[in-house]
This record gives C-alpha cells, sequence and structure tokens, in this order.
C-alpha cells in the first residue's frame, strides 16, 4: 500500500525544473551540471529526504567527457516508510522517469529510512565499467579517442 502523500507525486513532479538545485547534504549545488541538478531537484522536492548525494559516475563509463549519463542516488527519507525496498526503487525511478528516458542510462539507487541511514550511512560503490564498447574503434573515434 502506497501512503497517500505519495499520491500527490504527479503534481509535484512537474515543477522542479533543471535550474533549480539544493543539497539535503549541504552539498555545493552551484558545481553540479544541469542532469544532475535536476535529478537532485525531483528527489527534494518530492521526498523531502534526511540525507541525500547524487553522485555524477559517467567519468568510469566508456562515454563523451563531461557526459551525464551514469548516476549514483543515496536517499535516506521518511517516505520510504514501510515500503520494501522494489517499491522504493520503483518510487525514486518514477519521480526520476524523465531523465531515465532520456540522457540518463544507469542509476544505482540505495533508498533508506532516516533510521536505516543512522544505523549504517555507508556508501555503496559503483561496480568498475567492463569496457563494453569501450574497445569498438567506432565507439574509440566518436568518443575522440584512439586505442
Amino acid at each position: 500500500m502506497v501512503p497517500s502523500r505519495l499520491l500527490l507525486l504527479p503534481r509535484l513532479l512537474r515543477w522542479p525544473s533543471l535550474t533549480r538545485a539544493y543539497s539535503a547534504a549541504g552539498g555545493n549545488p552551484a558545481m553540479e551540471k544541469p542532469v544532475g541538478a535536476a535529478i537532485r531537484a525531483k528527489l527534494q522536492e518530492a521526498l523531502q529526504p534526511v540525507h541525500l548525494e547524487v553522485i555524477d559516475d559517467s567519468h568510469m563509463h566508456a562515454v563523451p567527457r563531461g557526459s551525464e549519463t551514469h548516476f549514483r542516488v543515496v536517499v535516506a527519507s521518511p517516505s520510504f516508510e514501510g515500503l520494501s525496498l522494489i517499491h522504493r526503487h520503483r518510487l525514486v525511478n518514477d519521480i526520476l522517469q524523465e531523465e531515465l528516458a532520456g540522457p540518463v542510462h544507469a542509476l544505482s539507487i540505495q533508498a533508506k529510512t532516516p533510521q536505516q541511514w543512522k544505523k549504517n550511512p555507508a556508501l555503496g560503490q559503483s561496480p568498475p565499467c567492463l569496457g563494453g564498447s569501450k574497445h569498438d574503434p567506432h565507439m574509440a573515434s566518436k568518443m575522440g579517442t584512439r586505442e
């Protein structure tokens, strides 16, 4: 059962913009690029987290320099109370559906309740990139690199 306060999400998701970014954790949103800022703003608005980190891991993958395609999100929110892990992930995916349909290729989610975060504030690590198309000569030319 989804809490009634989450039924307002479709209305809330129309409000955040790419230019409005702020951090529940006190980070420096001024240094964020547009996609990361949009992710942060939407999660902040919809979930009112006690802790939020948006980590751009794109540089670890075979993408052109400056890409915003691979993200890690660590979010602790009272909105997750009573929800299973799969429902927490679905909620985050629903909030970020526009980004996932467009520029974001991969999203790793750590979704905790405030109590879980307080008990274990450890951050999971992203797995290393296995190369994928990194060794494809056509991709190398698109990225401006040579093997």
